[in-house]
């Protein structure tokens, strides 16, 4: 039965094959009809709307960024918005800074700077975001993998490590609507997060809330005021929070915020000050005048549902339409970001990945969401399915239900 049923599925594959398909779902990047929802940036501020206050947005300075968008933001996050600073695209660069600077000249609560420790451990929950791992594993910090579920980390591994290692120096955190399953932090998580004792003095949380506004649904998420929890429990510097407008606006011309206690922000600018001038205060004009306030932002984001929302709803179809049957897969169903975490049987992964490239559909790669790319199962699969027209994404899914149930299949045979 199960030779008959691996023959049918090669048949069907070499057909698929035959059809030179060209499909991408490597990465979460906006479609055009998403960047298309912006486009009215490209003419703001405009010509003779160059002032912001007092302040000429075209000359030099302001680093902190300007008050009238560091407000809007500030609102979505749920802080006062003199504890946001606005700076320019990416929130990547902010991370890369927060660590880099930490390994150069240590924190504010460093006795020195991490470079001279004699071992450095971060904390990385997994299944996670690539791009984090690659900023901890390019300044040469060990990283220990956590357990994540669909309401955060395992807490009882993450106390236990945190409590007596002081070479941990931190974590990385999606706190809503992780990359790549989609779970969202609990009340709970979030108060044991903000709480716990931690053998190193310096330690640091980097919130990554990159998808804080991007709903699938028609409701946004409750965002935690981890500052005020954490400076509760007398750890008023553990929470390095950051986000951006890059899903928002225009991917590669966005802006990007941090939040955080007034020493961690005093701390950052004074470095951030020898490496620049002031970010890009036009740009950040431009937005303000886009967005308008807050609920603009939201309004904003729920035109972005209206057109990933059924790519979402399509992948999952194709994919129980393709694998429903069988016992050899399951995918997250998220309420927002930007990602579908597929979960194939154990050491297959990396096969399914193979025969979706050689079909013509690109995957990023078995592994890229655990530390080092080494899942040790090989048993996730990161799928984006917002960049790709909804046609191409009920095709490209069906074409990775296919892969993965024919991967399943040989390796069953094989055994």
């Amino acid at each position: 039965e199960l030779a008959r049923l691996e023959s049918q599925l090669a048949a069907e594959y070499d057909a698929l094959a035959d059809k030179g398909l060209a499909l991408d779902l490597t990465r979460g990047k906006p479609s055009p009809e998403q960047l298309d929802l912006s486009e009215r940036l490209l003419s703001l501020p405009g010509e003779g709307d160059h002032a912001a206050g007092k302040t000429d947005v075209r000359n030099y300075g302001g680093g902190a960024g300007l008050p009238e968008l560091r407000s809007i933001i500030a609102e979505l996050l749920g802080v006062e918005a003199d504890r946001v600073i606005a700076q320019d695209n990416a929130s990547l660069s902010i991370m890369y800074d927060l660590l880099t600077f930490s390994m150069l000249f240590g924190t504010p609560d460093s006795q020195r700077a991490w470079k001279d420790e004699p071992v450095l451990r971060w904390l990385c929950p997994v299944p996670g975001y690539d791009r984090h791992f690659n900023i901890t594993e390019a300044l040469g910090i060990e990283m220990i993998p956590v357990p994540l579920g669909p309401t955060g980390p395992d807490m009882d591994e993450v106390e236990r490590l945190v409590s007596n290692d002081p070479s941990i120096k931190g974590m990385w955190c999606v706190p809503i609507f992780a990359n790549p399953t989609g779970a969202v932090y609990d009340d709970h998580t979030v108060s044991r997060l903000a709480r716990m004792a931690t053998a190193a003095p310096d330690f640091r949380i980097v919130w990554d809330n990159a998808y804080v506004v991007h709903t699938l649904t028609e409701d946004f998420p409750k965002v935690p005021d981890v500052d005020t929890l954490a400076a509760e429990a007398g750890h008023p510097n553990r929470f390095w929070q950051v986000c951006s407008t890059s899903k928002i606006t225009f991917a590669g011309a966005g802006v990007s915020f941090f939040s955080a206690s007034r020493a961690n922000l005093d701390w950052y600018l004074g470095h951030t000050s020898v490496r620049s001038i002031g970010p890009n205060k036009v740009n950040q004009l431009a937005h303000a005048r886009f967005f308008g306030d807050a609920d603009g932002v939201r309004a904003h984001m729920l035109r972005h549902r209206e057109v990933i929302a059924p790519k979402f709803e399509a992948a999952a179809a194709a994919l129980a339409h393709r694998l429903g049957e069988y016992d050899v897969a399951r995918w997250t169903r998220p309420e927002g970001g930007y990602f579908i975490d597929l979960e194939v049987v154990d050491g297959t992964a990396t096969e399914t990945v193979r025969l979706a490239k050689e079909a013509g559909v690109a995957l990023t790669p078995a592994g890229s969401a655990y530390p080092y790319g080494k899942d040790p199962e090989d048993r996730h699969i990161r799928l984006a399915p917002t960049l790709p027209p909804l046609a191409e994404v009920e095709t490209a899914m069906d074409v990775v239900g296919l892969c993965a149930l024919l991967a399943a299949c040989r390796g069953a045979l094989a055994d």
